[in-house]
């Protein structure tokens, strides 16, 4: 009886632990390594939200599966392994702390993986909905942010065509309870700055502009998984079915190669696109054999047309959703989208496969307006994928591709590995090949084009760990378009890299170097009706540290530089910043201190900001000026905890900012945002 309490009292006293540890990591200095280029045309927005999701729904070890440790990104396949391995031999965790006696587990991958995973008590035999009622892990959000200046879209003067119907507050809601492989349910309501909040059934509108649910069971005996409402899918390498999960090229140049395969799961984000809505069912025909099938419904914004004969088209299908102007809410949920799928997935041991099929419908055509570059875009009504995905897994290594067809269109290909050849290197090689024609809406494989069409390609990525103070990551891609491309007017090739240097001598101490080169062809003049090209040269440098003085004060300075070439000209640009973060009991103080100068916006710089929780900032710094900000969070109880945040940017002889509907007059923009979180 001793020696069990003497369990019970360990275990309880590292939980509390585990959960004061989570409260004092920040998550900034992961999403550094994952997004280490933050410069492209990425849905940063959409990335965040999905690594939030997991912090707030962590993994139970004692339950993970080794593609949901995958699909962390940051675990190479020897630790994924390690992980199972002393589940196995061991028996159930106990306690997340006890990944510290894994020796493959070093203390900064320690310090990551406890952000995610979690040790849950078996729960007593109750029915679903009794869990669903008694469950602690809950919250509502509650969030109003907004410009202080006054934007030309909102005066009386600006053209009624481009005037906001809406006031320039942005309010959002959230409600999420959930259990790791158990249940979730939730709903996301968004009212965008400008537009209003209406019931308008012509429209498809009932209250404010974006409303987003789910409810989702799993493991409930052969019905693996359950989702009704608004869901996102990721199976195979993200040829056909790409959730955001895909975080593309960065300085975890191994783990963040090879797509895992995820299945369906809850879409709580508030970006208007990429998600579908309907029902999606994951059933376990026997142990070795899965199937999954997925039916979506939904209306999009699209900018109807009407030819001669009465006929309805739509030239392009919006992805911002705003509404508005009053072109904008014209365009608001005027073409019907559905989708349907069938995935049959098989695991024997070491192996797992798997065969797709996803048939696209729209209720009008889509016919774009012709360019150069998009003639091999998709056109039309209906578009049919299929693919063929493997993985395979031999020892310290992993296999895996995926080979899909575009019907009566192009192909798509993708295969590498991933492995830990010494206990100090990791390595992974990709090579990708996407014929022009091949189509696809819900992709998100690795590529240099934001989708993947176009492209042939080899990636080779590395990290290399001296010891637990020293390590080093990169990888070199070389990638050719056999066609044209936006702002790329001809046949070509080019090269991108990316070399990251990280120091921590101690715990409280850490630094890092990058360096990153991108190389490819960009359209320089037309003359006489004939684009003349030229390569592009853009070169980034980061130099950070970070200082932990004490646990409750810490500084974080950082220094970033990018240049351009093209066609014999440079420009050039620079940030220089200093973050603080005090705490004191349940007040919170961070804020930043931000110097810029940038020659064009080609330059423009791209800074991960602390924000609101479960909310995101990522500015583009473009001008010359200073930007910051402060961010307060206060925990009144238990349940109640509150968030203030004031963001500034001044831009040193300016008379504007920003342009058309947005442009405020004057060099100032201040931007206040507050956000309540209620547990129930």
């Amino acid at each position: 009886m001793k020696a069990l309490a003497c369990i019970v009292l360990c275990v309880s006293i590292t939980a509390a632990i585990a959960q004061d540890y989570r409260k004092t990591i920040d998550l900034e200095n992961l999403v550094d390594e994952i997004l280490a280029g933050q410069d492209e045309d990425i849905n940063y927005e959409d990335l965040y939200e999905n690594l939030m999701m997991l912090v707030t729904n962590p993994l139970d070890l004692n339950k993970v599966t080794a593609e949901q440790l995958r699909g962390l990104y940051f675990l190479n396949e020897r630790q994924v392994q390690a992980v199972l391995t002393h589940r196995q031999v061991s028996g159930a965790f106990l306690s997340e702390f006890e990944l510290q006696a894994l020796p493959e587990i070093d203390r900064p991958t320690f310090e990551r993986l406890i952000l995610f995973c979690t040790v849950k008590a078996d729960a007593e035999q109750q029915n679903l909905w009794k869990r669903i009622v008694a469950s602690p892990n809950n919250y509502l959000l509650l969030r109003a942010d907004r410009t202080l200046e006054a934007k030309a879209g909102y005066k009386a003067s600006t053209a009624a065509a481009s005037r906001y119907a809406g006031s320039p507050n942005r309010l959002y809601t959230r409600f999420r309870t959930s259990e790791p492989g158990d249940f979730s349910i939730g709903f996301t309501a968004e009212k965008d700055a400008g537009e209003r909040i209406v019931w308008a059934p012509n429209r498809k509108q009932y209250g404010p502009g974006f409303l987003s649910a789910h409810v989702q069971v799993l493991n409930q005996k052969k019905i693996k998984n359950l989702i009704v409402g608004d869901y996102q899918a990721q199976f195979g390498q993200g040829l056909v079915l790409g959730s955001a999960f895909g975080i593309g090229k960065n300085a975890e140049a191994v783990t963040t190669v090879r797509r895992p395969t995820l299945g369906f799961m809850p879409y709580t984000s508030a970006y208007e696109a990429g998600y579908f809505r309907g029902a999606a069912l994951s059933y376990a025909a026997t142990s070795q054999l899965t199937v999954h099938s997925l039916y979506s419904t939904r209306w999009r914004d699209g900018n109807l047309q009407t030819d001669s004969t009465g006929a309805f088209s739509t030239s392009s299908l919006s992805t911002t959703g705003l509404h508005r102007t009053p072109n904008e809410i014209a365009n608001q949920n005027t073409v019907h989208e559905s989708n349907a799928g069938l995935i049959v997935s098989f695991n024997h041991r070491q192996a797992d496969a798997g065969i797709l099929l996803l048939h696209t419908q729209l209720s009008a055509p889509l016919f774009r307006n012709p360019t150069l570059y998009n003639q091999f875009y998709f056109q039309g009504k209906e578009n049919t994928n299929g693919s063929f995905y493997f993985n395979y897994r031999l020892r310290n290594g992993m296999f895996f591709g995926e080979v899909a067809k575009t019907f009566r269109q192009g192909w798509g290909a993708t295969t590498g590995l991933i492995a830990s050849l010494t206990t100090h290197l990791d390595f992974a090689l990709l090579y990708r090949n996407f014929s022009r024609n091949y189509q696809s809406f819900y992709s998100n494989a690795l590529s240099e084009n934001t989708t993947p069409q176009n492209e042939k390609g080899l990636y080779w990525g590395w990290k290399y760990t001296f010891n637990k103070k020293y390590w080093v990551s990169g990888y070199f891609d070389s990638f050719r378009f056999d066609w044209l491309r936006y702002r790329g007017y001809s046949p070509s090739t080019g090269h991108e890299w990316l070399l990251r240097f990280t120091h921590r001598p101690a715990r409280h101490v850490s630094f890092f170097a990058q360096m990153r080169e991108e190389n490819k062809i960009r359209n320089q003049s037309v003359e006489s009706n004939l684009y003349v090209t030229t390569n592009g040269l853009k070169r980034n440098y980061w130099l950070n540290v970070d200082y932990q003085a004490t646990r409750n004060f810490s500084l974080r300075t950082r220094a970033q530089f990018s240049s351009y070439s093209l066609a014999g000209r440079t420009t050039r640009a620079t940030a220089v910043l200093q973050d603080i973060t005090i705490k004191r009991n349940r007040l919170t103080c961070s804020g930043r201190y931000a110097l810029f100068d940038t020659d064009d916006y080609d330059n423009r710089l791209y800074v991960f900001e602390k924000d609101v929780w479960l909310a995101f900032s990522f500015p583009a710094y473009y001008g010359v000026g200073v930007r910051s900000y402060l961010l307060v969070e206060y925990t009144l109880s238990r349940t109640i905890a509150v968030w203030v945040r004031l963001a500034r940017t001044t831009l040193t002889g300016a008379e504007t900012i920003g342009s058309g509907s947005e442009r405020i007059i004057g060099n100032t923009r201040n931007d206040l945002k507050f956000q309540a979180r209620i547990k129930l």
